[in-house]
């Protein structure tokens, strides 16, 4: 009875002439602006000109979008070991997270050696705003019915106590699935809480950057051992695990020797 009380969302927001708009990128460009408003104000309350982040975005926004789609095509090359120019049609689908995050922190870094500024007291900054950003965008996936989880029942999504919209939306061709976008976008917004509230405890200089790796990490392990659609490095391996389990380590080992070996004393606020 519940196949036909909800029509699924359409992915098109709306049309400019030959110009077709999706949602997926409307929401994604809203993840992107909101980040932009919560880091440029906390990037000028901590002395750095209004125009710097702005700068640093003119470079990591387009550099991101070719690093997940090269991450893509890498962890898929089978799809394009015969066409390899489709590879060129980002249009027709095919980015990866891991590969616009790898991306926008290189740009960042070398932007800001280039600037003589410290790349860990720029990402301890946007850190929260990154995890904004992503709890936003993997709303563009619940629109788009995509990165999901397996099957599960109607009455398994009505003890989430989530709304109906939502429940239908996991309803694709007469089967429920995990609203994994859901869980990760509420563990990404839990981050982005902790976070803020970190910059009142005045941690040392880097590691607002590290619980953001490690905390995304944690959470995108487990959040994507549920999906279907996963990238694998080799066999079962899946990709997003792997890296995800590397960083939390690298994290983790940083902090470590940073605080207890190196002892560095520089703060988040100095």
């Amino acid at each position: 009875m519940w196949d036909s009380v909800l029509l699924a969302i359409d992915p098109v927001a709306f049309q400019l002439g030959p110009l077709t708009v999706r949602w997926y990128g409307v929401i994604i460009a809203l993840g992107i602006v909101l980040a932009f408003i919560v880091a440029q104000r906390e990037m000028v309350k901590r002395g750095f000109h209004e125009e710097y982040l702005t700068d640093l975005l003119l470079w990591a926004i387009p550099l991101a979008i070719i690093g997940a789609r090269i991450y893509y095509v890498i962890f898929t090359w089978e799809n394009y070991a015969d066409r390899p120019l489709d590879a060129f049609k980002i249009w027709e689908g095919g980015i990866a997270i891991h590969g616009a995050l790898i991306a926008s922190f290189l740009t960042a870094y070398f932007f800001t050696r280039r600037r003589k500024d410290s790349f860990l007291k720029i990402t301890d900054i946007t850190a929260p705003s990154i995890l904004i950003g992503q709890t936003v965008g993997r709303w563009g996936n619940f629109i788009n019915q995509e990165a999901h989880g397996g099957e599960v029942t109607r009455s398994f999504l009505e003890n989430l106590f989530i709304p109906n919209w939502i429940i239908e939306q996991m309803n694709i061709n007469g089967k429920y699935y995990h609203p994994t976008f859901l869980y990760e976008s509420i563990w990404n917004l839990t981050g982005v809480v902790i976070l803020i509230l970190l910059r009142k405890v005045n941690l040392l200089r880097g590691e607002m950057f590290l619980f953001y790796l490690t905390w995304y990490s944690v959470g995108r392990f487990f959040i994507e051992g549920l999906r279907t659609d996963s990238l694998y490095l080799i066999g079962d391996l899946r990709t997003a695990q792997v890296i995800s389990l590397v960083t939390i380590v690298v994290a983790v080992v940083i902090f470590v020797y940073r605080r207890f070996v190196l002892k560095v004393k520089v703060r988040y606020q100095d």
